[in-house]
């Protein structure tokens, strides 16, 4: 049987959404009000999915105690109220579009489980503007 087990997390974080090679008209035309050069802010809400057969020995997919602290050593540690351009260094050359985001977050939890396992992220930047991304 195979099923998958769910952890919520969120984080605040600052970002601008631009090329640097652009110039502002440009990246405004591409970007809209994203490209803000002060830079804006999201409340984002992730949830982490992790799919397997569940032990029986424990009746765990996994220990959600361990979930949660990988979420937040690789996630909420990093990135809550950070500036992702300025202070978070996969995305100093890496436009942290909420697709980028989602696709760091998925690479840095999956050094952290067990491959037999597999992952899937969703990351709301709004209530309405989300991804989901299972390294596919």
């Amino acid at each position: 049987m195979s099923l998958t087990v769910y952890r919520k997390a969120h984080f605040n974080a600052a970002h601008r959404l631009y090329r640097k090679e652009w110039d502002d008209a440009k990246n405004l035309q591409v970007f809209g009000k994203c490209s803000n050069p002060n830079y804006h802010g999201h409340n984002y809400e992730l949830e982490v999915g992790v799919s397997g057969e569940i032990d029986p020995k424990t009746g765990f997919l996994m220990d959600l105690k361990t979930l949660r602290d990988i979420i937040k050593e690789e996630v909420e540690d990093p990135f809550d109220h950070k500036n992702l351009n300025i202070e978070v260094p996969e995305f100093k050359n890496l436009n942290p579009t909420v697709e980028n985001i989602a696709v760091v977050i998925w690479n840095k939890i999956r050094t952290r489980i067990d491959p037999k396992y597999g992952i899937s992220i969703k990351l709301y930047e709004t209530p309405r503007n989300f991804v989901i991304y299972n390294g596919n």
